[in-house]
């Protein structure tokens, strides 16, 4: 094993040395001869870190000096695809075929090129071709499962990814896109227990502990998920992303203060990240340090000034810190960044009314509705305002709009039958007060709630009585 480490020393030391040679070539002029392996190793590292401009260069040199290199012809066809030449790339990859079909690099390549091309099918073909001709077959599973989460065939990508893992299972990658498919495809269970056995064999295995984690989130176990996030980083302490997760772990289960430290470990090991930030807002939100929250939601939008969320969460704070006229302000650049978000509506008419904006108010609770707000609520707030700023018939027309919606839901029928008798309709209001009897009798209490007077109404009263015996 020594031996081996000793080796790779040597080659890590002899290809710097060629690289430094390469570029100082490039730099001076003078002429430095480089086998087709060395300069196949160049065009690879300049390729990988994306140093197009360099990349070129190798190749130029490398098709001057070896012009008939397959190897260096395939690189040239991943450089003119990076550049977006991808017509050119395949027609030289096709002239490659001609000479060459054996090659796996051919086919990996021209699978790569269809998959930026958002040519799916051609792509999966090009890498079962591939396979066959793998030495390491993982590699060949995990572009195919990729792929097959390309074309939103979520199940398909879950047997490639599994054989992925079985021939390799260090084969990081491969973990996380299981991880993913197990999501897409609703097999939370089938995830979990596919980690459990996984770390049975690889115990050590950081990414898979997380993983597991991140499988028990998914079904809402979060103690559970907190468990295995803490054995990944047991296993590597600067994992950040098993930090973020435990955090939001502790958030799901309202402990707020453990998660803003743990979210605040993440900055030791990764750049700060504006989401980190705002999590951390939405902590200090929910245990009233508004102030906190303030500094944190500030700290996200100076990073990410598209953060919608953020400049919402700046509004909603500064409105529980009694500067409402000041918060309107930050939940307007919210809505600018996106006008199709109904919650944003929600917040911007809750705050308007507050303010005593009534019609812009009614405006924005319009604009909930169209935009299809998926719960109730939003109705009978609505007809509330309108209600208590002597708007009666149109706060009524609300209510039987949201019945065509919630036909099924006591609490419209109760606020209709609240609404009906305040304005003299009697024998209707009380007819939906037995439908929303009928459909739901324990929340009859809130019609007291509405309107007080209804608690001295004898025909009221006397209905209710009825359907408690």
């Amino acid at each position: 094993m020594g031996g081996f480490d000793d080796d790779d020393e040597v080659n890590d030391g002899q290809f710097e040395e060629n690289l430094k040679k390469f570029e100082d070539m490039l730099a001076g002029g003078q002429s430095h001869f480089f086998d087709a392996d060395d300069i196949e190793e160049i065009i690879d590292y300049y390729l990988q870190w994306m140093n197009f401009d360099l990349a070129k260069k190798a190749i130029d040199y490398g098709l001057e000096r070896f012009p008939f290199s397959t190897i260096i012809k395939i690189r040239y066809a991943q450089y003119l695809s990076s550049q977006h030449y991808t017509h050119e790339a395949l027609a030289l990859l096709n002239e490659v075929e001609q000479i060459e079909r054996s090659n796996f690099e051919l086919y990996m390549a021209r699978g790569y090129i269809y998959s930026q091309m958002g040519l799916g099918e051609q792509a999966i073909e090009n890498f079962k071709h591939a396979l066959p001709l793998a030495e390491n077959k993982d590699e060949v599973y995990v572009a195919l499962g990729v792929e097959f989460l390309n074309e939103d065939k979520a199940d398909d990508a879950l047997y490639y990814l599994k054989k992925a893992v079985k021939i390799n299972p260090r084969n990081e990658v491969a973990l996380n896109e299981l991880s993913l498919c197990f999501d897409l495809t609703n097999k939370y269970e089938e995830g979990v227990a596919f980690f459990h056995g996984y770390i049975d064999n690889n115990p050590y295995s950081y990414f898979a502990w997380f993983n597991l984690g991140l499988g028990y989130s998914r079904l809402g176990l979060y103690e559970k998920a907190i468990d295995a996030y803490d054995y990944a980083l047991a296993i590597n302490e600067q994992f950040s992303s098993a930090y973020f997760n435990k955090g939001n772990a502790l958030a799901q289960l309202g402990r707020y203060a453990e998660a803003i430290e743990v979210y605040k470990e993440t900055f030791k090991y990764e750049e700060t990240e504006p989401t980190t930030f705002f999590y951390i807002a939405e902590c200090y939100e929910s245990i009233e340090q508004f102030e906190d929250a303030l500094v944190n939601y500030n700290k996200c939008v100076k990073l990410d000034p598209s953060n919608a969320d953020a400049w919402l969460g700046i509004g909603v704070v500064l409105e529980s810190l009694n500067r409402a006229t000041e918060g309107v302000h930050y939940i307007k650049k919210a809505l600018e960044i996106n006008p199709n978000e109904p919650e944003f509506w929600y917040v911007f008419a809750e705050i308007q009314e507050q303010l005593g904006f009534i019609e812009e108010a009614a405006q924005a609770y319009q604009r909930v509705i169209e935009l299809e707000y998926p719960d109730y609520d939003v109705w009978l707030d609505y007809s509330k305002l309108l209600h208590h700023n002597g708007y009666a018939t149109e706060s009524i027309a609300v209510l039987n709009e949201a019945l065509d919606r919630f036909p099924e839901v006591s609490e419209i029928y109760y606020r209709l039958s609240v609404l009906l008798v305040a304005e003299g309709q009697r024998k209707e209001g009380l007819a939906f007060l037995q439908h929303a009897l009928t459909l739901d009798y324990p929340k009859h209490s809130e019609i007291f709630q509405y309107d007080q007077r209804l608690k001295e109404d004898s025909e009221v009263l006397n209905l209710i009585s009825i359907f408690n015996r």
